[in-house]
């Protein structure tokens, strides 16, 4: 059961899954159909498709196979453009019942493709997780929750400039997620005061917010050592805290059961103590949840 007001991107068809990754390898597109349809099934509202490296060719083949067995759209999941416009091109929005794709992403150092627009009307996710400063040889990443809220709204801004009619409704925020495994630096902390701070902007209004869920325990075990799942109760918690704060879209799994944690749960408790340590203590915190 999907949580209420909660929009899931099925995350399956990426090429970093090892698992997708060998279907890929193998060149089993029947295998790749299937993620699509079983997605679809469990109540995915888009379906996520990220082929990697391979040619732009080889998006727009994808996306045109993956229509023909379902029709939810799609996320369109590329930093490359011309990859991003191939896939953009061979959407079928008729398929879709008219409902635009998405595009992950666009980030301060990938504006230009805000003019792939012209290809295909898109939903983008914008990347809050960096800045580009003028002079700067690359971009910097956010450490506080008010240089998250400045990216945005410079995307924002950015998008309204390059599309006509652009309205605030039809983007997604996405302030970067870090695995909390390793999360010595407070990003968890960021996250969730990046998602309050433009939460209560009035500028902000009608926005979408996200993050790719199943990067927040990547580095984490699957289970306790007596077997009880600790993935999902971590990403439940992580909704828990997140969704008051406007969250309301995640790239995540269709499989995993999200569910929103009462007060005490252990979970729930465990990010609760996080939000109040620094440094080393963080880590020292997730290893009593799972001892």
């Amino acid at each position: 059961m999907a949580i209420p007001g909660l929009t899931i991107i099925g995350e399956s068809i990426n090429d970093s899954v090892p698992s997708t990754k060998k279907l890929f390898d193998e060149n089993d597109v029947a295998g790749l159909l299937e993620l699509a349809r079983g997605q679809d099934e469990r109540g995915a509202a888009y379906i996520d498709v990220n082929v990697g490296g391979r040619s732009p060719e080889f998006m727009a083949d994808l996306v045109r196979r993956i229509q023909s067995v379902t029709t939810k759209p799609l996320s369109i999941d590329t930093p490359d453009p011309a990859i991003a416009e191939a896939g953009l091109k061979a959407y079928d929005l008729a398929r879709a019942g008219g409902l635009k794709p998405v595009l992950n992403s666009i980030s301060p150092l990938r504006l230009q493709m805000f003019d792939l627009w012209a290809a295909q009307p898109f939903m983008p996710i914008l990347m809050a997780s960096e800045r580009f400063e003028p002079g700067a040889s690359c971009a910097n990443a956010n450490r506080t929750a008010e240089e998250t809220r400045q990216t945005a709204r410079a995307l924002l801004e950015e998008a309204r400039r390059r599309i006509p009619g652009f309205t605030y409704d039809q983007a997604i925020i996405d302030p970067g997620i870090a695995p909390i495994g390793s999360d010595c630096e407070g990003q968890f902390k960021r996250v969730l005061e990046s998602l309050a701070l433009i939460h209560d902007d009035l500028f902000f209004a009608g926005v979408h917010m996200s993050v790719g869920l199943s990067n927040f325990t990547v580095m984490l075990p699957s289970k306790r050592a007596e077997g009880s799942p600790v993935k999902g109760p971590l990403e439940s918690a992580f909704l828990t805290l997140a969704m008051p704060h406007g969250l309301d879209t995640i790239i995540g799994s269709t499989v995993r059961k999200y569910e929103i944690l009462p007060p005490g749960h252990p979970a729930r408790a465990c990010l609760e103590d996080i939000l109040k340590l620094e440094g080393y203590d963080t880590l020292m915190r997730l290893k009593d949840f799972y001892g």
